[in-house]
């Protein structure tokens, strides 16, 4: 039986104050990676003869690596300076085709984006920077 796997040719990044406000920074984005966890809350007592854990809050982080610009919007210095200490709305998709079941766009509202490092240049590089995205509510498998 064949595993299927998901070649990623033109996936979508898009980060904005809101839904209705996004920046389309496909095209300086090099990587994403979505994680979405929940916090270990320790539930064992008297009678417990092992840990007992159950599921806490749920934390979702977002990581991007993109190519540093500096030109008019959408550009990456120029559509994110403006999010630093605010909270962001992030939408990526596997391919740029429409949301359907094997195309699910994964949407995150109210992440804070803390910092952003404003200069990251090595010489003979193209600059890069990393973005961190924490918190928010991530609605998964987003279909049309």
């Amino acid at each position: 039986m064949a595993v299927a796997t998901t070649y990623l040719a033109t996936p979508t990044f898009n980060i904005g104050a809101s839904s209705a406000s996004t920046k389309d920074l496909s095209d300086q984005c090099k990587s994403v990676v979505i994680t979405k966890a929940r916090e270990a809350l320790d539930a064992s007592s008297f009678g417990s003869s092992a840990r007992n854990y159950v599921g806490g809050l749920t934390n979702v982080t977002v990581t991007a690596t993109l190519l540093m610009e500096y030109s008019a919007s959408p550009g990456t210095y120029v559509d994110l300076t403006s999010l630093v200490g605010t909270n962001v709305y992030v939408a990526v998709k596997p391919t740029s085709g429409g949301i359907t079941t094997t195309n699910p766009e994964f949407q995150i509202t109210g992440g804070y984006l803390e910092s952003l490092d404003v200069v990251n240049a090595s010489l003979g590089e193209l600059s890069e920077v990393e973005i961190t995205i924490t918190g928010g509510t991530l609605v998964e498998d987003v279909t049309a």
